[in-house]
Parts: C-alpha cells; sequence; structure tokens
C-alpha cells in the first residue's frame, strides 16, 4: 500500500461565486474598468487631480513618492467605488450575512487609503489660510505686552 501524498496545489474555479461582479479586482489586476462602470474613471481622475494640486500645486512639484502613493489611493479608490456600485445595483445582503466583497475586503481598502492620506499629510483640513500680519501682532504683541 503506498501513501499518498497530500497535494501542494489546489485548483481554484476562476472568478468564484463572488468576485469578478463588481469590477474591483479586474481593475486592481488588470488596470481597466469593467464597461458598466466606466463612468467611475470620471472619479478616479478628478481625485487624483484633486489631491495633486492639495500637494503640489502641480505634478512636478511633488516627489515620487508622493505621486506613487497618490496612484495607489486612487487604484484602491476604483476597487472601492467599484464594490459601492455593484452593492447598490444588487444588495448588501446574501442571505443573512453582509454581501462578500463588503465582508471580505471593503473596510481594508477604506482604511488602507485613510493610512495613505495620513502619510501624505491629508488627514486634517486647515480652516483657511491665517493672516501673517494678524499672527505677528497676536504673538509678538503678547510678548511685548508681558515686558
Amino acid at each position: 500500500m503506498t501513501k499518498q501524498k497530500p497535494k501542494l496545489t489546489v485548483d481554484l474555479e476562476r472568478g468564484g461565486t463572488h468576485y469578478g461582479r463588481h469590477g474591483g479586482y479586474a481593475f486592481l489586476t488588470r488596470g481597466k474598468l469593467p464597461e458598466n462602470r466606466k463612468y467611475i474613471l470620471k472619479f478616479l481622475t478628478a481625485a487624483r487631480e484633486n489631491l495633486i494640486r492639495d500637494l503640489g500645486p502641480t505634478e512636478n512639484d511633488l516627489t515620487a513618492a508622493q505621486i506613487i502613493i497618490i496612484d495607489r489611493i486612487v487604484t484602491k479608490l476604483g476597487v472601492i467605488r467599484c464594490m459601492e456600485e455593484y452593492t447598490r445595483e444588487s444588495t448588501v445582503m446574501k442571505g443573512d450575512r453582509l454581501s462578500p466583497c463588503l465582508r471580505e475586503s471593503y473596510l481594508a481598502y477604506n482604511n488602507s487609503i485613510r493610512l495613505d492620506l495620513q502619510s501624505l499629510g491629508i488627514d486634517k483640513k486647515v480652516s483657511g489660510v491665517p493672516d501673517l500680519q494678524s499672527y505677528i501682532k497676536e504673538t509678538y504683541g503678547k510678548e511685548e505686552r508681558e515686558k
């Protein structure tokens, strides 16, 4: 009697039962949005341009690392938007459980984007540009009054 060795590889079905429907993973792996989600490209383009403007104001003003992080943010944002649109078209729940794309990776992608934005320094909204003259008067005026 010979013992059968365990298989080291497993054949997986392409697409699975819930992957490939929303198109986020296709966008992630091939860089192309599904035909029914092409409108998301306009959103992603605007997001990239706005991130560059927030840091730049032009792409030439950014470091290579900043551009890489921005491009990763846009890719992850594309995956998230595909998941959201799919959920909007179908349903949030599959039976008594949360939809697989939301359950398995939606929060991880969102958290990853949040961390990337923090690394770029875009984690807080600045309320207007401070008036330098008022700041000087306020700061140095206090010092003179204290003397």
